[in-house]
């Protein structure tokens, strides 16, 4: 993830506040200079980290602890409140029928992002439509209209037509009746230019949108702030959407862009999959990068995951003690749907067990590994599948052929099978742990 950097120093600024003796004014001076440096360099407005650093360094030195909290925690507090307070308010896109204008500079994911947002109001029961206003880039009429085809949402773009304002208008008229939100991407260009400013001054009011969206890439770094702020003034941006986050760009610029302008950001963008997209919530963010974990947004992913498939009765299976082959399918199917092992991890309070020991290039072997096993499952007949203790020299020999592998790749899944079966067992003789998990999940009534 974008921010890495950022999130270590960060976290181990939080180790040096937790492993303090004493909370005292050299403590909190050295603090808050580890955290201007930190967001310095990952390219956040210098303005917005002098605001920041001297609340924080105010804050530490005049407040008093709650009731129940230590020194320590109530300075951890201060710093994560600031932080996310830098990012603005949270906002969602409602839920209801609007048109939607997209707009922003060449190469910022802006094409793509049409895509990903059609998709995320497909999930929620509308019927999203896709209209090509780009009408000067020559691949983006072709590349909307494949997105189209991927996300499987209606689409309409005129090649021949360079006039933007005439091939939006008539698009809205094509669906105006049977659609419900209407995504209308638009021209960008390789810097901020009049031209480019005057069209999407005609197209806004040609369609008056109900919302507008400024794509912005996480790389772009300090020019962020001035790019935000002429987009702003020309249509009143009221949101912001930051991709390629999952990159090694700094991203501390397109972050302090949302807060200078005034815009909240919306969604971001980690990755190039529909999956790889999420609504921001700047408490959750900061919580990730400080190591703190992310619940909500890994239930979101998980309940998401998990939609169409029987939940409950998978629960239920595994409580009583019962864990198949199939249970273990179903499961790595989940974890799949909720995107990369490092993503999910990220989600977890305190990260994984050895977080900061655990290479990027272990999790992909790792997950390598179960993407294997889900090829050597799907060569097993449903008798194997239910019962692995019946796979035997002669069944190894035929599932191996099947799946394209060796011998000890499917003695390595059974291994791997009986020892999860052996955590879902001791899991399920713990009562009190298996009453209050049916309980959260609400299958206890």
């Amino acid at each position: 993830m974008v921010l890495d950097d950022l999130g270590d120093y960060l976290k181990g600024t939080l180790k040096k506040i937790a492993n303090a003796v004493h909370i005292d004014k050299k403590l909190i001076k050295e603090v808050v200079r580890d955290i201007q440096r930190a967001l310095l360099q990952a390219d956040v407005n210098v303005k917005l980290v002098l605001e920041l650093s001297k609340k924080i360094e105010q804050r530490a030195l005049e407040e008093k602890p709650p009731a129940g909290m230590s020194s320590r925690e109530h300075v951890i507090h201060i710093v994560y409140d600031e932080l996310v307070d830098i990012l603005g308010d949270s906002r969602e896109l409602p839920v209801k029928k609007q048109i939607i204008m997209m707009v922003g500079l060449y190469g910022q994911g802006k094409t793509t992002t049409c895509g990903k947002i059609a998709i995320y109001f497909k999930k929620k029961g509308l019927r999203p439509v896709l209209i090509a206003g780009d009408v000067h880039r020559p691949a983006a009429y072709e590349q909307l209209k494949q997105i189209a085809d991927q996300v499987n949402v209606p689409f309409y773009g005129d090649k021949k037509e360079k006039n933007a304002v005439k091939v939006v208008k008539k698009g809205l008229e094509e669906f105006k009746r049977n659609s419900d939100v209407i995504i209308v991407d638009t021209s960008g260009r390789h810097k901020l230019e009049d031209a480019l400013i005057d069209e999407m001054k005609d197209i806004f009011k040609a369609t008056k949108p109900d919302e507008k969206l400024l794509v912005m890439d996480a790389a772009v770094g300090q020019q962020a702030g001035p790019q935000a702020k002429a987009f702003n003034d020309a249509i009143d941006i009221t949101g912001i959407v930051l991709t390629k986050l999952d990159g090694t760009a700094k991203g501390g610029g397109a972050l302090s862009a949302a807060a200078e302008v005034g815009a909240p950001i919306v969604f971001i963008g980690t990755g190039e999959h529909a999956k790889d997209f999420e609504s921001f919530d700047p408490a959750g963010f900061i919580s990730r990068l400080l190591g703190m974990g992310d619940i909500k947004a890994l239930l979101e992913k998980a309940e998401e995951s998990f939609k169409g498939k029987d939940a409950e009765k998978t629960a239920r299976r595994i409580m009583s003690g019962k864990f198949t082959l199939h249970d273990m399918y179903d499961q790595m199917d989940m974890l799949k749907g909720m995107g990369s092992l490092k993503k999910v991890a990220e989600m977890l309070p305190g990260g994984f067990p050895g977080k900061g020991k655990v290479k990027d290039t272990d999790m992909d072997d790792t997950e390598n590994k179960l993407a294997k096993f889900r090829v050597i499952m799907d060569s097993m007949t449903d008798d194997e599948m239910n019962d692995p203790s019946i796979i035997r020299s002669s069944r190894i020999n035929r599932i191996a052929k099947g799946a394209g592998v060796e011998n000890r790749n499917v003695k390595e899944l059974l291994k791997y099978y009986k020892m999860t079966k052996r955590m879902m067992k001791g899991f399920s003789g713990n009562r009190k742990m298996r009453k209050n998990l049916m309980k959260q999940l609400d299958f206890g009534n």
